[in-house]
């Protein structure tokens, strides 16, 4: 058995052998020690990739400050390791440990995963095997910690159902306590309680999903014939858990030892978006529009700027632009951090609700360059995935951007589209070069444009999970015409593999079946999928050949076929509080070029209110509307307005 002085001593001998040591060592700024006999549950929260880009991720760091802020519980970090440093740890026998106190991570209570895609599947099992830990569920006694994961690649689970023990489906927030509470009280209740009976306390948890008890059939041809519970504590089905109110900002965030993906703090401005888009997952999954007080965003700023030294804050959400009060709040940013040389960011804008004031407003902040996501670049596309802006307001925005002194503007676009057509790619260079024209007659040859191109993927739970994915040979097509045609000065193309697409199709739409081809794969060596020089493709090649023979299945019946609206999906049980009912209209409707405005405007019904009335029973009558819902601020102004006073509301 490694002790943490063991493994502290052991790393001093290995860590100048690797890269980027400071991956491994712990001990940052306003990182959190606690005392381990002082704690009553410790919580293992792992990210399955680098240091460099866990660390940016919001959600850890979310549940980090949570868990830590209990005086019986501590939370730390564990990432994966590097290939230099997975080989000395397999060489030396050495557990995968946690950064804070180095104890091995099969020494903690619970193991939190965060998956927010699904590439990071083979990492995780890796992760596993690093921790000591058997990769499957059914092979790990109750001596070992739970294995819960959560995040949006979790929406589907069934790909992972054979290695994790529960999924939270939804926010993690309450979640995460929830789970904590149930299991120091079972444990309490008896020491030596096995394994199953433990599974059975959290399948009673709100949104928490424990694979083994549900069976799942199916027909002839392959496709799901039912999905049923085998254990009464699980529901028929799993409906998503939200935090009613967002939760205070973090502020304390962990200053690393290296340099990392994003060297900013997050500030967490709104959850949700009512905007429907078809081909929007995140934007499907997180209803309802929750938003956090301006107050609340200078304070939590504030405080960062005073506990980390950040240079740059990010105003996060898919939407930063429809935030009721981003007017507001950038005004009050430039009066009272102005002139402190801050960075300001807003990395989800869109063309339609950039106004000229927010540009003012940001100032110097964006100089860099210019983010807008038109999607699709002719009036048919835009009709089809329900976001829909003309060229004309296009050109106007990038006038105006171009106006303030940006030099750069992003444009992203996606092909693959249903019903697209090879004139709406043709559509993209055209709308590229009109937008660079704009920037030319401001900067001159110093404007530049950056197009960058991904591939449609029909994700789970949205409008388009009925649709098939392209041919790769024709998206090679499109994407040969794009790069003949983007380029030259002030032109630029960045484009991901259709390849890549395609596996990150199958692995979002797969179901339990699949989990036999991830393992496969990682014991064929397949690891750190996301990163594209490291994708082993043979090995996933060799995985599908196994699991074909053995359940006659190939990975084009979960992504190269336009699917039965009365199909049964992988992901039936999964219920986000968005309706199938709401989810096939829509579909139909962009089958029709038809299109719904905002939800701000006009409520469609797509469930939300309805399956989330138990959430809303325990909050005030006014808390929550929907569309939209109220924020703290607005909820005060309003109490305020009905006392007499004279405050207006913004509009909705």
């Amino acid at each position: 058995m490694w002790t943490p002085e063991q493994i502290e001593i052991t790393l001093e001998r290995i860590l100048p052998y690797v890269s980027k040591p400071g991956r491994y060592t712990g001990g940052e700024y306003n990182q959190i020690v606690k005392n381990w006999d002082d704690v009553d549950f410790k919580v293992a929260l792992a990210f399955p990739d680098t240091y460099d880009l866990g660390m940016s991720n919001l959600g850890l760091m979310i549940l980090y400050d949570l868990v830590n802020g209990f005086d019986n519980l501590v939370a730390e970090r564990v990432y994966s390791p590097w290939f230099d440093m997975e080989e000395q740890l397999r060489e030396l026998g050495m557990p995968l440990y946690s950064l804070e106190t180095k104890h091995p991570i099969h020494e903690f209570d619970l193991l939190a995963i965060t998956l927010p895609y699904e590439q990071l599947y083979t990492n995780a099992l890796n992760l596993l095997d690093l921790a000591g830990l058997p990769i499957r569920s059914d092979e790990r006694d109750e001596t070992m910690p739970i294995v819960i994961a959560g995040g949006h690649a979790c929406y589907n689970p069934e790909p992972m159902h054979a290695f994790i023990d529960a999924f939270v489906i939804g926010e993690g927030e309450e979640a995460i306590l929830n789970i904590t509470d149930i299991l120091m009280a079972a444990r309490k209740e008896n020491p030596d309680m096995d394994r199953e009976t433990q599974l059975r306390y959290l399948a009673t948890v709100e949104g928490v999903y424990v694979p083994r008890f549900y069976d799942v059939s199916y027909q002839d041809d392959g496709t799901i014939a039912a999905i049923t519970p085998n254990m009464p504590e699980a529901p028929r089905k799993v409906l998503k858990t939200i935090a009613p109110i967002m939760p205070p900002p973090v502020t304390n965030f962990i200053v690393p030892f290296i340099e990392t993906v994003h060297a900013r703090a997050p500030i967490e401005i709104m959850r949700g978006c009512t905007r429907g888009c078809r081909f929007c997952h995140a934007g499907m999954v997180t209803r309802p529009v929750r938003e956090r007080p301006v107050q609340e965003v200078l304070d939590a700023m504030g405080q960062i700027l005073q506990q980390t030294g950040y240079e740059e804050i990010a105003l996060l959400s898919l939407s930063s632009s429809d935030y009721d009060e981003v007017l507001e709040l950038t005004r009050r940013i430039g009066e009272e951090y102005g002139d402190r040389g801050l960075n300001i960011s807003l990395p989800s804008l869109r063309t339609e609700t950039v106004s000229t004031q927010l540009m003012d407003n940001l100032g110097d902040s964006k100089r860099g360059g210019f983010t807008l996501a038109p999607e699709a670049a002719t009036e048919k596309m835009r009709n089809i995935i329900n976001k829909y802006v003309t060229d004309e307001e296009l050109l106007d925005t990038a006038r105006e951007i171009y106006s303030r002194n940006w030099r750069t503007i992003k444009l992203y676009f996606m092909i693959g589209h249903p019903m697209e057509e090879m004139e709406d790619v043709v559509a993209i260079v055209d709308l590229a070069r009109r937008v660079l024209d704009e920037g030319r007659k401001i900067h001159g040859n110093k404007a530049s444009v950056n197009v960058g191109v991904s591939t449609f993927i029909p994700k789970p739970h949205t409008p388009f999970q009925w649709e098939p994915m392209g041919d790769v040979d024709l998206l090679e097509e499109k994407l040969s015409f794009l790069r003949r045609e983007i380029r030259g000065h002030g032109l630029r193309l960045r484009w991901n593999d259709p390849e890549g697409s395609l596996f990150e199709g199958w692995l979002s739409r797969g179901d339990r079946r699949v989990a036999d081809v991830v393992e496969l794969a990682w014991r064929g060596g397949a690891k750190f999928d996301a990163w594209q020089d490291k994708f082993v493709s043979s090995a996933w090649e060799d995985a599908w050949d196994v699991v074909s023979e053995r359940y006659g299945i190939e990975p084009t019946l979960f992504t190269h076929r336009r699917r039965p609206i009365d199909e049964t999906f992988p992901w039936e049980h999964i219920d986000i509080a968005v309706t199938k009912r709401f989810l096939s209209d829509d579909y139909l409707m962009s089958r029709q070029q038809e299109t719904r405005i905002d939800c701000r405007h006009q409520c469609f019904a797509c469930g939300i209110l309805p399956k989330l009335k138990e959430t809303r029973r325990g909050m005030d009558k006014d808390a929550w509307e929907c569309p939209p819902v109220l924020t703290r601020e607005q909820r005060r102004l309003q109490q305020a307005e009905k006392r007499g006073q004279a405050i207006s509301l913004p509009m909705a």
